[in-house]
């Protein structure tokens, strides 16, 4: 016989320990050992999952902490404050997700009244308190929901009655990746194919939620072998029941909790009955995970732009469809006149008008519909307002999870790739109604900064800035992946898998347009994009500069200095609440640094700094600025380098002409004849410059 006190003392040893993790893990946010608590958050969530039952405490632990943050937050109202809500919020709402055992009503009804008090927080930190709120209340309606909707989306089961459909791609940068790193991290990810069955999951799923509605009543024991004894179609008939009454449940609210718990009981019964044979009172019945199992992650070396849209294409629009065919088939022949874009079932139409095929080869590269361009409009405004894009959710079946490993040069091409969908779908809106893309980046480099060479993780660290939390999960983990031989492979899989479930709350890292003017009129103009850095010398004075280096304390010939005079003429527009335009010239200037500062990390406006670099100190200048237009004078030509990208090197370069670049996907203009176009009133109160969203777990405060 158990000595009741022994129970207790383990229990009181359990929760003191379990107490001290979630202290240590929620201490110091912005501390140097902020890098180091990603393994104490791996830790605390294996121990959920090793031992269920202590998420009873690790809950009760949370929600203390979340009444006393919000009692602090009520005195102070200061935004240091705010940012602490964030860990504890996605930890319980993991916390929730993951367990396998029975919630008691009481503490999720204390969960559910201190989060309805943090939506006072201004966004995002409200928005993330909302999401948690709204699981909680699901979980207390449907126990068991939760995991049942997320392991159907992650392992795209087929379903009548939850359409989701999610899939991971893991694209890292061959320039950053080596054969043995790339060998290393594909065996790891690819770990999470081999964990995929789908009638097991079916299995796990039914006994999780059997499990966790029926509490005392379902004996865990026989429903294991019962499951174990059904055929592959009697799995499958009772999986379809149990989702089926989620839903309902889910539907009609709260108040049809008593009919939820009766429906799992009718199909508790069926399973044992269906099973009774084989079914022994005496017997240990099989394992199930209760934790939800590892989606299945598509690890890719990202060699060119077009890769990310044909993944996408393949997974949202299966060849095997006949309207995706013939979407694919008006994008091969598209000439730009709107009668080649109709559909083969569409009914004839009367012969076209001299006027009208005018008006339509006059708009000829619009070959998309108003009604189409409206929806990424709308979607925009939904990005802009909220930081998500709740636009056609019931349509939006579909759920692309691109993670994209490498430094600021891999950010750059992701740009490129991102603006090209942008510009692909406003002429013909084939992903956006039907795929919620969401973009994630580990940040992994393999070159150290130095004082000669800026860092090449500039955009990471801005992430790192904006979200701490983003710090400790995210930026501790890129930085050991290079060294993945030592590490586990669980910690790269659950930590990816923690990013992917919680990192909700995008970042908007704001692109920049930039037009190259040739000075050899032969060669057309280039126009290009950049999200982190630009950087343009002289190559005429390179030498200067490496003399120097070699011969710091040399003083230089007059010859020299002179040689340089007034080398650039430069034209911006201040970053100021003026915006007054500016004329100017750059004397003994080698080398101009451009920098993005996102609004993320920045107050206010993104806008971008430009350094003027020259050999004599005194010279040095530091601008500012949203636009700026540079050329070089005397007939000299730079050499323009995008992104600290190798790979996007320009040269005889004249002049360069920077400013936001514009969304592709807000062009839409309203036309009432021929010879007149104006904007839609809509678009007034558009944002209309584009930006690269990259999911973090808090976002950016409104």
């Amino acid at each position: 016989m158990v000595d009741p006190t022994a129970k207790e003392d383990l229990s009181s040893t359990l929760d003191s320990s379990l107490y001290d993790d979630v202290q240590a893990l929620f201490k110091d946010m912005k501390s140097e050992s902020c890098s180091h608590k990603g393994m104490l958050v791996w830790n605390l969530q294996r121990k959920v999952e090793v031992n269920p039952s202590c998420s009873l405490s690790i809950i009760s632990i949370l929600v203390q902490k979340l009444e006393k943050t919000l009692t602090t937050v009520s005195k102070l109202h200061e935004k240091k404050t705010y940012m602490s809500v964030i860990p504890v919020l996605h930890t319980l709402y993991y916390v929730v997700i993951q367990s396998g055992v029975t919630i008691p009503k009481g503490l999720y009804h204390k969960a559910y009244e201190c989060l309805g008090k943090l939506l006072i927080l201004p966004s995002p930190y409200s928005a993330v308190a909302l999401h948690t709120l709204r699981s909680i209340k699901m979980e207390m309606t449907a126990p068991g929901s939760l995991y049942l909707k997320r392991v159907i989306a992650e392992q795209n089961i087929k379903s009548e009655h939850f359409a989701a459909r999610e899939k991971v791609f893991v694209l890292a940068d061959p320039a950053v990746f080596s054969v043995s790193l790339e060998a290393t991290v594909r065996a790891y990810l690819e770990v999470s194919r081999r964990l995929t069955n789908t009638r097991t999951m079916e299995k796990s799923v039914l006994f999780r939620v059997l499990e966790t509605g029926l509490e005392m009543t379902c004996q865990s024991s026989r429903l294991a072998q019962a499951l174990e004894a059904l055929e592959d179609h009697d799995v499958r008939q009772y999986f379809q029941d149990v989702v089926e009454t989620v839903k309902q449940s889910l539907q009609h609210g709260p108040g049809s909790r008593a009919d939820y718990l009766k429906g799992l009981k009718q199909i508790y019964k069926h399973i044992l009955a269906a099973s009774e044979k084989d079914v022994m009172n005496d017997e240990q019945g099989p394992v199930y995970s209760t934790t939800v199992p590892l989606p299945e992650m598509n690890f890719l070396m990202w060699t060119d732009e077009e890769m990310l849209w044909n993944l996408l294409t393949d997974f949202a629009l299966p060849s095997g469809s006949n309207s995706i065919k013939d979407d694919k088939k008006r994008i091969s022949r598209d000439s730009g006149i709107v009668k080649d874009l109709k559909d083969p079932d569409d009914t004839e139409q009367p012969p076209y008008t001299a006027q009208k095929i005018l008006r339509e080869r006059r708009n000829a590269l619009k070959s998309s519909s108003s009604a189409e361009k409206l929806s990424l409009m709308k979607e925009k405004m939904k990005e802009d307002v909220t930081g998500n894009s709740p636009l056609l959710k019931e349509e939006r079946s579909h759920t692309a999870r691109v993670v994209v490993l490498g430094d600021d040069s891999t950010l750059g091409k992701l740009t490129k790739a991102y603006y090209i969908i942008r510009k692909k779908e406003a002429k013909r809106n084939m992903l956006t109604k039907k795929l919620d893309l969401q973009l994630y980046y580990i940040p992994v480099s393999d070159a150290e900064a130095s004082p000669s060479s800026p860092s090449r993780l500039s955009l990471a660290s801005c992430l790192e800035r904006v979200d701490p939390w983003y710090s400790v999960n995210v930026g501790s983990l890129g930085a050991a992946i290079p060294t993945l031989p030592e590490l586990l492979s669980l910690y790269l899989l659950d930590s990816l898998c923690y990013y992917l479930r919680c990192g909700t709350q995008p970042v908007n890292l704001p692109v920049y347009s930039v037009k190259m003017t040739r000075s050899n009129s032969d060669l057309a103009s280039v126009e290009e994009l950049f999200v982190s850095h630009l950087e343009a010398d002289i190559p005429d004075f390179r030498h200067l500069k490496d003399r120097q280096l070699r011969e710091p304390s040399a003083r230089q010939k007059k010859s020299s200095m002179e040689l340089f005079g007034v080398v650039l003429s430069v034209n911006y527009t201040k970053a100021t609440l003026s915006k007054r335009d500016v004329k100017g010239e750059a004397s003994m200037t080698w080398r101009v640094v451009i920098t993005s500062e996102p609004a993320a990390s920045a107050s206010g406006e993104s806008y971008l700094t430009a350094s003027f670099d020259s050999l004599n100190p005194a010279y040095n200048t530091k601008i500012e600025t949203q636009n700026i237009s540079i050329r070089t004078m005397e007939q000299r030509t730079l050499c323009v380098c995008l992104d600290k990208d190798p790979r996007r090197i320009y040269t005889d370069v004249q002049k360069i002409e920077i400013s936001p670049c514009l969304d592709p996907g807000c062009t839409i203009q309203c036309r009432y004849s021929i010879g007149s176009e104006q904007e839609l009133p809509l678009s007034k109160y558009l944002d209309k410059v584009m930006s690269l969203p990259i999911n973090s777990f808090s976002g950016v405060s409104m």
